[in-house]
């Protein structure tokens, strides 16, 4: 059990880039980023949530596989789409991991604690440490990917996803909303904060590397009106033919706030040489651009920051002389190909009593994902094919002026916003206008046109 004190949290350490050693508890916020679920329950019970707390125990692995695994050339497979979007490429489902790309969304609120903590910073008018706690969430977000090699699977069109952990204080909600272009919008409530975006990716596929470029904006607000906003920055998985595969972010990532502070962070782009990888470094800067403190490290490993004198720069900076923001939680001890963190390993669960409370458009009702996750590699392929042929009918659905359930387009061309309703409709069970789209279908109806489910 992790201990706190309240001090910790909202005293604002001074430290200058190389010139002063910050002398804080670095063990506590070490211990803070590894046990966060134990700080969670804390706050929980202190704040009157004991109705909130999980009367089971979330998963720690996957089912052990039905089937042994068979080996497929992704090479030959891809060869002659060098250069063309791979969204529209069908690929079997062995290049594919157990989770949809709704749930893989879910995935950046694994560290929403941080998000607490900027919320209540910003209680005591530390609007500093909050604008610094939100960068490091932003960050967060991508120490999932590494080892990450396998892709989500695509939602059908009005597909959904539900994650409700109370445990974390977080209830998040997506929805696939568009399916040419594919978007995905999201909705998420915390504690004292709600976040909320939609995006799209376009691929590029060069031979021995994909290019993702992420389309979209999120949004963050706080209960007393702080919003913070930004869009994700590029993602690169190389040596997919000869050579180890590995992934990399690189791009510039704008976190723009509509009060005080804004933050600007660049992640490095990997060179082959290159004996530091993985970096990411920025400033926290106030309305008239004066910058206020320097932030550093490693998107795979843990973020720091420094109160900033004007004249720091980050390669001058070390986590000796600085303060610990966010730490990655140790790696999953039951990892498989896949490499989900622990907290991926919970998303596809159907916890005791969860299914008579879904949806039928969730995306753990899905066959095709449920038997990849059981290691049933030629049902989960059947299903997988049999969707893709369903699939077809949503470019026709669309056209005939299809409507997402849960959100609404600000605008003709705005992002998606969540109108209300989802979970007011889970405790009374009435999933009025939620189709079974993952059951049997007429094929006699479709459009033959080819629109792969990849």
């Amino acid at each position: 059990m992790c201990f706190h004190d309240t001090k910790d949290y909202f005293i604002e350490p001074t430290a200058s880039c190389g010139l002063t050693k910050v002398v804080s508890n670095h063990l506590d916020n070490y211990r803070e980023a590894q046990c966060e679920s134990d700080v969670e329950k804390l706050q929980s019970k202190k704040e009157g949530r004991k109705s909130r707390y999980l009367d089971f125990e979330r998963r720690k692995k996957l089912p052990d596989p039905v089937e042994k695994e068979k080996g497929v050339s992704l090479w030959y497979l891809i060869k002659d789409n060098v250069g063309k979007d791979l969204t529209r490429v069908c690929l079997p489902v062995y290049f594919n991991e157990p989770l949809s790309s709704l749930q893989k969304c879910c995935e950046d609120m694994e560290y929403s604690f941080l998000l607490d903590k900027a919320y209540e910073y910003g209680r005591v008018g530390n609007s500093l440490q909050r604008v610094l706690n939100v960068a490091a969430f932003a960050v967060s977000g991508y120490a999932s990917s590494e080892g990450r090699h396998c892709k989500p699977f695509n939602p059908l069109l009005g597909e959904t996803y539900e994650a409700d952990y109370p445990e974390k204080g977080i209830r998040f909600f997506s929805e696939k909303v568009s399916h040419h272009p594919t978007l995905i919008a999201c909705h998420c409530e915390g504690r004292g904060w709600k976040f909320w975006g939609d995006s799209n990716i376009r691929t590029k596929f060069w031979g021995q590397s994909i290019q993702l470029d992420p389309v979209g904006v999120l949004t963050l607000e706080f209960d007393d009106g702080e919003i913070f906003q930004w869009s994700k920055v590029t993602t690169s998985i190389y040596n997919l033919i000869l050579g180890k595969v590995y992934c990399g972010h690189h791009g510039t990532m704008h976190i723009r706030g509509n009060r005080q502070y804004s933050c600007k962070l660049k992640f490095k782009e990997q060179s082959i040489l290159d004996r530091n990888p993985r970096q990411v470094h920025g400033y926290v800067e106030d309305v008239i651009g004066k910058k206020a403190a320097t932030v550093f490290g490693k998107w795979d490993d843990g973020m720091y920051y420094v109160n900033n004198d004007g004249n720091g720069k980050p390669k001058d900076c070390t986590p000796s002389d600085a303060s610990l923001l966010w730490k990655r939680s140790k790696p999953s001890p039951n990892l498989t190909r896949y490499n989900l963190t622990s907290f991926a390993i919970t998303l596809n669960e159907l916890t005791r009593g969860l299914q008579e409370k879904l949806p039928p458009t969730d995306s753990r009702l899905r066959p095709d994902q449920r038997h990849l996750e059981n290691g049933e590699y030629e049902k989960a392929n059947t299903e997988k094919q049999r969707l893709e042929r369903r699939q077809r009918m949503s470019r026709k659905l669309q056209e005939n002026g299809w409507k997402p359930r849960w959100f609404q387009r600000e605008g003709d061309d705005g992002p998606f916003r969540y109108v209300g309703g989802y979970w007011e409709a889970r405790d009374q069970g009435k999933w009025n206008g939620c189709p079974n789209i993952f059951g049997e279908f007429n094929e006699d109806l479709v459009d033959p046109v080819e629109v792969s489910l990849s």
